[in-house]
């Protein structure tokens, strides 16, 4: 019910934004604009359907393999005692753990055209498990809260897109940390929030054990990867990430074989499911990407940003925070959108200015919630989400918080 409000909203207020520049301000092309947005945008949440279909024939048929092997039963029983208390409507020995494991591996690494086939993935085992099945599960929302709140150790798109002409920045890591300590901060809240609600108790002993352990890792990760020099930070974190991906893949392979299993055939047949769930997304893509670009290009986005800036002026505080902030309001809603943010704030202040640094501390620090509500509920058929949004938001607004205080400490 949230999403469709949300939805709604987008374009009754773009188009009331829309009315009053033209009538009032004399813009001829807010409305030609907003058209165009709307045509565009549905023509690239078909193409972006369609894209998934080799990615999810891939990790769909990698992760059959993984199943049929045992693979995916032995990671699942390593995390058990974590996951058990976190998702306790799930049974133990359940197909959908192994799928949320290495959907959180993949975004951990930044892998994101691995992570959203698996997380489908898992959605749709968690919907085997659903008694109401237009409705989000507490297992469900639980899984797309923390996946929407962007966990990531090694931000590979965003450094690559520092590195990249024109900006070219000549230490592209140097928002590593950064982002590592504003995405923790976000996936911790929305785990603390979304607890709160289903009553899970976090003070249980493995959950604790669990937390102080990731805590200790993300920590350790970001002390080493630090001591690194910009080159070698670059260089590590790509073989650690393609290493990572490779070691699952035959690791799958080289016990599935051990089974005897024919893993060409159990490959295939979990490939054919790629396709299914691509075109089954397409709708509620498009739907969720045209009300964006409506919403962008009629200058409601920009009204927001130079309202919050006149606000922090008045405040005679250093405002310098606001002109990165396009980035963090979008980035909740696209992806592409929010990189397109980034590029221009770094184009704009410069790739190592306070506010090209934040824009891309953004980009690393948040998921965009609405794009992965809209695809992971629509591939089961989930109408009703519940507080999921909220939850994921909320996630999200910690993260920006974050993201700003220690911009700040590091750049300010």
């Amino acid at each position: 019910m949230a999403l469709n409000y949300i939805w709604l909203s987008f374009f009754v207020i773009s188009f009331f934004v829309a009315l009053a520049k033209t009538f009032i301000w004399g813009d001829l092309s807010v409305f030609p604009a907003m058209t165009e947005a709307l045509f565009e945008m549905a023509k690239v949440g078909a193409s972006l359907s369609l894209g998934f279909i080799g990615g999810m024939a891939l990790w769909l048929g990698i992760m059959r393999i993984g199943e049929k092997g045992g693979a995916v039963a032995v990671l699942s029983r390593l995390v058990a005692p974590f996951f058990s208390r976190l998702f306790p409507d799930v049974p133990k020995d359940h197909p959908a753990h192994g799928s949320i494991v290495m959907n959180f591996s993949a975004n951990l690494l930044g892998l994101d055209n691995a992570a959203t086939p698996l997380g489908l993935k898992a959605m749709k085992e968690l919907q085997e498990l659903n008694p109401l099945k237009d409705t989000a599960s507490n297992a469900q929302i639980m899984f797309l809260v923390l996946n929407t709140s962007g966990l990531t150790i090694i931000p590979v798109s965003v450094m690559i897109l520092r590195s990249s002409p024109p900006f070219n920045a000549p230490n592209p890591a140097d928002i590593f940390i950064p982002i590592l300590i504003a995405t923790y901060c976000s996936s911790f809240v929305g785990l603390l929030v979304t607890s709160l609600i289903q009553r899970i108790n976090l003070f249980q002993g493995p959950v604790l054990l669990w937390l102080i352990g990731m805590t200790t890792f993300i920590t350790g990760t970001a002390v080493y990867f630090q001591s690194l020099t910009q080159g070698a930070m670059q260089a590590q974190s790509a073989v650690f990430a393609a290493l990572f991906i490779f070691s699952i893949i035959v690791g799958f392979l080289v016990l599935a074989v051990m089974r005897g299993i024919n893993v060409y055939e159990e490959f295939v047949e979990g490939a054919k499911e790629g396709f299914g769930v691509a075109v089954k997304i397409i709708p509620f893509l498009v739907a969720m990407l045209v009300a964006v670009g409506v919403f962008r290009a009629s200058g409601s986005l920009d009204g927001i940003t130079d309202s919050l800036k006149a606000g922090v002026g008045i405040t005679r505080t250093d405002d310098r925070w606001v002109d990165a902030v396009p980035t963090a309001l979008m980035k909740p809603l696209s992806g592409s959108g929010a990189r397109g943010m980034a590029s221009e704030a770094m184009e704009n202040y410069g790739v190592d200015s306070f506010q090209g640094r934040l824009a891309c501390t953004f980009q690393g620090s948040t998921e965009t919630t609405f794009y992965v509500l809209a695809v992971y509920f629509g591939s089961v058929g989930i109408r009703k989400t519940r507080y999921a949004l909220t939850a994921g938001l909320t996630a999200d607004f910690a993260g920006i918080l974050a993201a700003i205080f220690v911009a700040y400490a590091f750049f300010g």
